[in-house]
């Protein structure tokens, strides 16, 4: 990775300050005018909410701050104002307003006339590491992490992502003059789209024109990154919950240091002497991206449980819209894109079921445009779209499929008929021999009831008399 152009780093630290009132913006619950997730014609189009510092006022823990044990002493360099380089020293204190130096000034209002600094506890042990911790709430898909440091730059630190709220955490950058003997890595490996997800290892933040600031492009120098929406690969590479810093080494000459402690003759008042040089300070922490919606909302708000989740639309659900809410599985969830904003679609159930499921194998003999199968069909109806008469019932057609009365029951003669089923057209029963109606309710013509329930119907039979012979003959 090649070193920042200079204006690259000011645009981001001149974003850092006037995306706030985007980020204040995202708690309002008042509805804009125009839903910005629809066009002119009420159609459904791509929305993502407003970009913005997703760290602004959010909780940042340090495993190490300096005065929580005591006042402790920390020196540092600065200019005069006669341009002459001297060591300045002061004292830091927890219990004290004044001197204290918390973390949560990493994530306060930034102010440019008055920097405020974290402090970690001074100290020439090797390794020093010390961890910073930034819980941003809930998913965010990141542009970019910028550091603001109130001295020298640490030699060595990383970053780390979490995307299931610090259960875990996977390497997201490195930063080191020596990347192969701290972090086991070859500096400046090259990135293809067989592997955009590579952790890189810089040195590039010691050249930095802007020397007290370190700034990490989630998506620099990755090819697919011009594609951005049909790429899940990065879309998972810069989706975050957490971040975490790690400061590994100050200095160079701290593994030096430490060397000395063990040989003979070392005078250990000496390091403790320039041990209140040797301390992490950063005053500002941004993070610069949007909350994760998957294209299905503009905004992020606080539900009624007191998460922050997406605003979603589109017909669909979950705290980043990953998913479609209920009775909307006629199509695959997607991510929405700029040309496609695959909004989540209602099964077809004619008002007749309430829950249904996608299925795939029919989605696809659909030609893609229908795999919703419905649940539990009620008002006699069946079928995976509740659009037929279930059996023992047939369509009344003076009425829509959607009516509650859509099917009729058969009412098919217990005795008449073959079955309680009919003709899903006209309500005909299927009659047993010699019976007629509608429902199998009586005799045919020609045919009398008789005493049987497997042949309720008869044929009447009459004699006649032809010279001296009886002829048999149906009437």
């Amino acid at each position: 990775m090649i070193p920042w152009p200079h204006h690259t780093l000011v645009a981001i630290a001149w974003l850092s300050t006037t995306i706030r009132a985007a980020y204040f913006s995202q708690f309002s619950m008042k509805e804009p005018e125009h839903d910005p997730c629809y066009d002119s014609s009420d159609r459904p189009i791509r929305c993502v909410p407003d970009f913005i510092n997703a760290a602004f006022g959010k909780p940042v823990t340090a495993s190490n701050t300096c005065g929580h044990l005591g006042p402790s002493v920390y020196c540092n360099v600065v200019e005069t104002k006669v341009g002459i380089w001297k060591e300045v020293c002061d004292i830091c204190d927890a219990n004290d307003r004044h001197r204290a130096h918390p973390a949560s000034l990493l994530t306060d209002l930034n102010n440019s006339q008055n920097v405020t600094c974290w402090m970690s506890e001074p100290s020439t042990d090797y390794p020093h590491n010390v961890t910073l911790t930034l819980s941003l709430g809930k998913k965010f898909e990141l542009t970019y992490i910028s550091m603001q440091f109130c001295n020298r730059l640490a030699d060595s630190m990383a970053i780390y992502k979490s995307v299931d709220f610090g259960k875990s955490w996977i390497p997201f950058q490195f930063y080191s003059t020596q990347c192969k003997k701290i972090y086991g890595r070859s500096p400046n490996a090259q990135i293809g789209k067989h592997n955009e997800q590579q952790v890189l290892c810089t040195d590039s933040h010691v050249l930095s024109p802007m020397a007290n600031r370190v700034a990490f492009a989630t998506l620099e120098n990755r090819p697919s990154a011009f594609d951005f929406d049909h790429s899940p690969v990065l879309q998972d590479w810069v989706t975050a919950t957490d971040i975490r810093i790690v400061f590994n080494r100050l200095s160079p000459d701290q593994a030096d240091i430490y060397g000395l402690m063990n040989e003979a003759g070392v005078n250990l008042t000496d390091l403790e002497a320039i041990k209140p040089r040797y301390y992490y300070s950063m005053a500002e922490l941004a993070v610069g991206g949007r909350c994760k919606c998957n294209g299905h909302a503009s905004r992020c708000v606080f539900d009624k449980m007191g998460r922050y989740s997406c605003d979603c639309k589109h017909n669909t659900a979950g705290t980043d819209c990953e998913r479609c809410k209920p009775f909307h599985f006629d199509r695959p969830w997607g991510r929405a894109t700029a040309m496609q904003p695959n909004p989540c679609v209602a099964c077809s159930c004619n008002l007749h079921a309430k829950r249904c499921r996608f299925n795939m194998e029919l989605y696809k003999m659909s030609g893609y445009r229908s795999g919703g199968v419905c649940i539990n069909c009620r008002h006699n109806t069946g079928g995976r779209n509740c659009h037929y008469c279930k059996p023992g019932f047939y369509r009344d057609h003076s009425k829509p499929i959607t009516h509650r009365k859509a099917c009729k029951p058969c009412n098919c003669h217990p005795v008449g008929s073959f079955a309680r089923s009919c003709n899903q057209t006209n309500g005909q029963c299927i009659c047993k021999n010699g019976v007629a109606g509608l429902n199998c309710h009586r005799c045919a013509k020609g045919y009398q009831q008789s005493s049987t329930p497997t042949n309720p119907c008869t044929q009447r039979f009459q004699w006649k008399c032809t010279n001296s012979f009886q002829i048999l003959t149906v009437s």
